[in-house]
Order: structure tokens, then sequence, then C-alpha cells
């Protein structure tokens, strides 16, 4: 394991850069090279993560919602001001208590499989979201106040909500709530992971795992919300969605022009893309729970508070994202995202590096001597940390960045152990909370996240868990609740100010940066590539090609 202090461990800019620079001469020696594109071409979008399945309802991992947000319409939109416009759902209304919202959608709408849309399909992609079989940890976990719908006639859906809930509007904009065909959602669910149906302007053609989606124009879409530039079909005919998870070899396929457009822009290579004229960056920080290391509060070391601060006390984040990041990320220090509504800058610094109080905060737990490697020890046990660690579904910044951290952990006396492995194993491991520290973030639109990331309500599985504390506060979730039951903007900020305090003060994750969308697009082949304002994601629907000389 490689192990290095904040202050030795910061390569070389320069080298660093070299470095990449050469692995990328095989790959790139068609840089510059590549025509301006046709509206009949297909555009490549490499992305850095892999898609389990292309149905966003079940799981909800963010390249699921990427995608989605092409072929997928929802049933209301969100500006980037963060207010909410009619999409599939013309208009609604919510009843005085706050529990039931009765949406009237359109007529005039059907999916790529010949489906109209209706309010049955409202009913029938909701009930889907919620099913346990579904296993929907993100959708299914937004709905967890849904009672049920019932279809008033083919337009209207009336749903009922078993408490006020202020953030439904919000949450239902997300790619991860998508509208999808009620025919499709009645196949088996591996055959609609591979297919899924949306009324969006492009339709799924084929998908093969860990390599590539192909999509189609829908020629019949009708149905663009208020934040697209026009109306009507999308300009480009076809899609190809490509799987690149290795960095240097996404990047090099947009230098050499094979590919038109990639997120997860590898941080060593901004300088280089930034001073490209071919190359646009499309950048912008994500609302939500910021990355972060989360503390597992429901065991030993960390069911001690005063041990918890002395972990978020001994590690230099500054530093190490400076080192591995290159200064194209924000550092994050609270539980709220910088561009979450509601969000309170008070809790950025609470938890600054400081060894002094590091130790004496250990000192004060008990663990109060050294073993001959210089880890504290306690009753002659080591102070270990267990940290199960999937690479693959980091970029490796992060793993850089989890290593110093286990450095500068180190020398606080603690002795954090990183312990690779696949996805289903470290899955099952969170699940069942047996860890004591988990990689995570949460990417949503409302700061509602706080409940879903730090309740009680959040502490059971489904698919996995969102609570990965296990922190049980009955004060928070009153508070939590309080918010939801309220559409007064003052008395929500005061309850998410309270909230975000007690957090704090719990100590309950090391926040490291806000997730951003980072996107690359070759500028000299298409423009108008944005991001969809909910969740920040690529939205392809307004591309455009560059007319050729």
């Amino acid at each position: 394991m490689e192990t290095a202090s904040p202050s030795t461990s910061r390569p070389p800019r320069t080298l660093a850069l070299l470095a990449v620079a050469a692995g990328l001469v095989l790959t790139t020696s068609g840089c510059g090279g590549s025509a301006a594109a046709s509206e009949d071409d297909t555009f490549v979008f490499a992305t850095g993560k892999d898609i389990s399945c292309l149905d966003p309802h079940v799981n909800g991992d963010m390249p699921q919602a990427s995608i989605a947000a092409n072929y997928l319409d929802s049933l209301v939109s969100q500006d980037s001001e963060g207010a909410i416009h009619p999409w599939l759902a013309t208009d609604w209304s919510v009843s005085e208590d706050g529990l039931t919202y009765t949406f009237t959608v359109r007529d005039d709408v059907w999916f790529t499989d010949g489906t109209k849309l209706t309010a049955e399909a409202v009913k029938a992609n909701l009930d889907h979201m919620i099913d346990p079989d579904t296993q929907s940890g993100t959708a299914g976990g937004y709905l967890k106040p849904y009672v049920g719908t019932e279809v008033v006639d083919e337009t209207t859906a009336v749903v009922t909500l078993n408490r006020p809930y202020a953030a439904f509007l919000e949450v239902l904009a997300q790619p991860f709530l998508g509208i999808e065909s009620p025919e499709a959602l009645k196949r088996p669910q591996a055959e609609n992971c591979n297919s899924p149906v949306g009324t969006g302007p492009y339709r799924i053609v084929d998908y093969v795992p860990q390599s590539k989606v192909s999509l189609v124009r829908n020629e019949d879409y009708n149905s663009a919300p208020p934040f697209a530039q026009h109306e009507g079909p999308a300009h480009i005919e076809k899609i190809e969605w490509r799987i690149v998870p290795e960095d240097s070899t996404r990047y090099g396929l947009l230098r050499a022009g094979q590919v038109d457009a990639l997120d997860l822009m590898p941080s060593v290579h901004f300088d280089e893309a930034e001073a490209d004229p071919n190359v646009e960056l499309i950048l912008q920080d994500r609302p939500g729970n910021p990355t972060n290391l989360i503390l597992n509060t429901t065991r030993a070391p960390f069911d001690d508070v005063d041990v918890r601060k002395a972990f978020l006390r001994s590690a230099y984040v500054d530093a190490g994202i400076n080192s591995v990041y290159f200064g194209t990320v924000t550092r994050a220090g609270g539980p709220l995202s910088s561009t979450t509504g509601f969000y309170s800058p008070d809790f950025e610094h609470v938890y600054d590096p400081d060894p002094d109080e590091a130790a004496r905060l250990l000192d004060e737990a008990g663990w109060t001597g050294r073993d001959d490697e210089g880890y504290r020890v306690k009753d002659g046990r080591r102070l270990t940390v267990h940290f199960p660690y999937t690479p693959g579904a980091w970029p490796t910044a992060h793993q850089a960045l989890v290593t110093q951290i286990q450095a500068t952990a180190k020398k606080a006396g603690f002795e954090v152990l990183i312990e690779n492995g696949d996805g289903a194993t470290v899955s099952e491991l969170g699940n069942n909370f047996e860890y004591d520290l988990r990689a995570d973030y949460w990417n949503t639109n409302t700061a509602d996240v706080l409940r879903i990331v730090f309740s009680s309500e959040y502490t059971e599985s489904a698919g996995f868990v969102p609570n990965g504390s296990g922190f049980r506060n009955p004060e928070l979730d009153g508070i939590l609740n309080d918010a939801l039951a309220t559409d007064d903007p003052s008395e929500r900020e005061d309850l998410y100010y309270q909230a975000q305090q007690i957090v704090s003060d719990s100590a309950l994750q090391l926040p490291l940066y806000n997730q951003a969308s980072q996107v690359a697009l070759r500028s000299d082949r298409y423009g108008n590539l944005t991001l969809e304002p909910s969740l920040s994601l690529p939205y392809l629907y307004d591309v455009t090609a560059v007319d050729s000389e």
C-alpha cells in the first residue's frame, strides 16, 4: 500500500503531465485530424463507469441516470434556479394537507414501443419504483412516503403520500424517476435492464455490457422539456454510448477524434484540454451530499464520537486534493455540497486538520498508548479501521486520495486497512455494516438528501443502505421530517441549518470534494452539449454538428 505524508506526496506537476502524455502517444496519433461532423453521423460519447442495468429505477447509480436523461422524459422538470415546471405532466395540484398530488398528463405523447402515455403509466412507474423486487435504492428510496396512485381517467392520476413531502416534485424531476413504458415494465427485469423504453428523444437499439449502448433518434419526439433549446426530434441521428473505464485511454480517444465527448474528465489532462482549441470543457458541481468517507457508528472504534472527531482532525484533505486533482475539484467540508438549496458554509472548516486536537481526543477516548509501529492502542487492541474499497468504481485520483488519508491518519495513530474487493463483495459488506469506513456520495437536487443519508429511516437495505453511518437520532429525524412538512422557505432554511449542525457535531463523515459533471466535447465537430438542470447530467438532445467548410 502506498503511503505518503501530505507534505511529501505531491508529485511534480510537470513530471506527472509528461508521464501521462507519454502514455498517450500510441492513442493520439490522429489528434486534431478529425473533420467536421454532419448530423447523420453517430455521436460517440465515452463514459468512465460501467452500467449494470439501463433501467434507472433499478438500484440507482449515476451512470444509469446519465444515459437515461437521453431516452426518458420525467413527469416534471426543474430549471437551473430550482423552480419546478411541467413536462409530461401539464399541471398538478397539491391538497391542503400535502398528502395528495393530482397530476394531469399530456394526451399526445407515445412511448417508443407505441404505447400511449396515460395516467396508468404514472401509476405503473411509481409502483415499479417502490416494488421490493425492483431493488430500487435511489428512486424507491425517494418514494418512501408513497402510498399509491389512483387513476381517475386517462390523463388524471392522484398520488397519495403518508406524510407531507415538500421535496416530492424535486425528486420527480430527476432522470432516476423517468417515466417508462408500462408495457415494457411488465417484461422480466433482466430484459428491461437491457432495453428500457421511454418517450424521450432517443431509443435504445442495442446494449453490449461493459462495451457500449447504441441509441437512435426518436423521429416522433414531441415532448421536449422547458430547459431544452429546441422542439421536435433531436438534431443528431445516432448515439454510441461507449464504456471506457481507463482514464487516459478515454481521453486519448477524444484527442484522436475517435470519440466526440467524454465524462469524468481526467484531472491530469485538464490543462492540456483547456489549451486545445478543439476541446470544450463543460463543468458544473452537482447538488447533494459531497464525496466523502462515511464513518460507521454502529461498532467500535467509531461508535465513540471523540474517536470520530479525532479521525476527521487527522486527515489533510486539502493537501491530498491539491496533489491528486490538480485543482479540478472543489473542496467540501459540510454535509451538503455548495450547490444544494439551503446549504450553509458554516460547517466547511469545523474539522480542519489539527494533530494536537486529534491526540487530545484519542487520549480522552482511552487510546493512550502506542505500539511498536506507532499505532494507538487501548486495552491491548490496536486502533484499526477497516475500509472495504472497490478501486474500479472510483477515478484514479480518488484512489490516490484515500491512500494519502490513510497515511495522515497513521500519524495520528489510526491503522486504516484499505481492503480492495469486487463490487458485489464490498456492497454486501456495506449492506451489513461490516466496515468502519465507506466511500460514498449522493447526488440529488434537494436538501432532503440529509434525511436520506443520515436519518434512522434509511438504515435498511433496498439494494444498498443509504445511511452508511447507521446514525439514529430522533431529534434529527424530527427536524428533517418537519422540513418536509412546510413549504415556507425561511422555515425550511432554519430546519436544514439545524440538521447540518447535528450532522457536523456528530462527526459522521469526512467530506472530501463536491461531486461534479466534468465533460469534454470535440467542439470542432459538435456544439450545444449542455447539462440537464436536476443533476447536471450530459444532455445530448440539443447537440448540433459543426458545419463542414
